[in-house]
């Protein structure tokens, strides 16, 4: 790092280097932080959790028994210990709670004065973030198991909706109609994600073991359909179709930049594509558990090199490197299994939710101070992260 500052003060390097550089060194020292607790107000089990993307500052979270909690992580009281308070939840005595499991929150991208929640209760409902009341409410025949809006759509306000039903639901909420329909998967729909690079290109994974890609402009039919083997599969094979896994895909996470598309299956693998020719980049990230049989929420991280992949795994989250398939670190804390955890990067935090009941705050580590008359040479090399050390030499001979 004292190199990447030397360089940035010679003008050899861009600032962005030095950003990227820092950010990478504070996700690899992510740890669980004893001095940030936030306030437990869950009961049951936390299925989702959503910071919203304005200041960075708001976090929901839904659990298995329909309540929604809203938190400040911001330290208000500016102590090194502090908790991140609950400003206010949709609680059991509220008319308008989820009768049943919150499988997905989500805020609007654009004002943190609207959020979105859908439940096993059949309902996607849209909240008014002031007075805690639905401002719309949309019903479905089947379960729904997640939902999503696009983050950077200017020209829809389309939430496309998973469910039950082998059909992608797109919601209008202009319109407040659910009219639109996307047909093409052959069972449940567990996960759907908007592409961070093109506002009309939809990813859905469902239970047929399928990843479609979807331009919903178009009425024909999906784009693609992602295929694990490039399409290389023995022609003696009875299988007609593509698959991306041999087994329910039940997660999705475009990288920050949409270029390339993770995806998570019941058969324990973790699959990497390029978005734009629906490749399989065939990076082997080995054994990823997958025990659940809903959607499994996971992240990946912003303004880092390499990315990372925050996968939840168990009772831990194992932290990859997006494009070498490395495992990287393991965050051990919660007592049951993880369900999902989300990525800050306006501080390179990380903050995920538990069967334990538990919202947990991970939080790089303090950098710790390096006396005048030591050179950065002579620091122990062997405690840097091996895929920092590759990523950022401080070499003199650098730049």
């Amino acid at each position: 790092m004292l190199g990447l500052i030397a360089a940035r003060q010679a003008g050899l390097d861009d600032p962005a280097r030095l950003r990227w550089g820092e950010r990478t060194r504070r996700v690899l020292s992510l740890e669980l932080n004893k001095d940030r607790d936030v306030e437990r107000i869950h009961r049951s089990g936390v299925n989702t959790l959503d910071i919203e993307p304005i200041e960075g500052r708001y976090m929901l979270s839904g659990e298995s028994d329909g309540v929604i909690v809203l938190y400040d992580l911001e330290n208000l009281s500016r102590k090194p210990s502090y908790t991140c308070k609950a400003l206010f939840s949709v609680g059991r005595s509220h008319p308008d709670v989820h009768k049943f499991s919150v499988e997905t929150v989500q805020w609007y991208p654009h004002d943190t004065g609207m959020f979105t929640s859908s439940s096993f209760d059949k309902t996607l409902k849209i909240w008014d973030t002031n007075t805690l009341q639905p401002a719309d409410i949309f019903h479905f025949e089947g379960t729904v198991y997640s939902h999503h809006m696009s983050p950077i759509a200017t020209k829809h306000c389309l939430i496309a909706v998973g469910t039950k039903s082998p059909k992608v639901q797109l919601c209008d909420l202009k319109s407040g109609s659910s009219s639109h329909i996307l047909q093409g998967h052959r069972q449940e729909v567990l996960a759907v994600a908007w592409s961070p690079r093109h506002e009309y290109i939809l990813a859905t994974g469902s239970a047929d073991g399928r990843v479609k890609l979807w331009d919903v402009r178009r009425a024909s039919g999906c784009l693609s359909t992602l295929d694990q083997y490039n399409g290389e599969k023995s022609k003696a094979s009875s299988e007609a179709a593509s698959t991306a896994h041999n087994g329910r895909v039940n997660g999705l996470c475009y990288t920050n930049d949409g270029l390339h598309l993770l995806t998570i299956g019941t058969d324990d693998r973790m699959r990497l594509w390029n978005s734009s020719t629906g490749e399989n980049t065939l990076v082997n990230y080995g054994k990823v558990c997958n025990e659940s049989r809903k959607g499994l929420k996971f992240a990946t991280s912003c303004g880092c090199n390499p990315e990372f992949a925050f996968v939840p795994c168990g009772s831990i989250i194992a932290v990859y490197t997006v494009f070498t398939g490395e495992l990287i670190t393991v965050l051990r804390g919660h007592y049951s299994t993880v369900n999902c955890c989300v990525f800050q990067p306006h501080f390179q935090d990380l903050y995920s939710g538990s069967k334990d009941c538990n919202i947990l705050a991970w939080i790089p580590a303090p950098r710790e101070p390096v006396p005048d008359d030591i050179s950065e040479k002579s620091l122990p090399q062997q405690h840097l992260n091996p895929a920092y050390e590759d990523a950022w030499s401080s070499s003199d001979d650098e730049g």
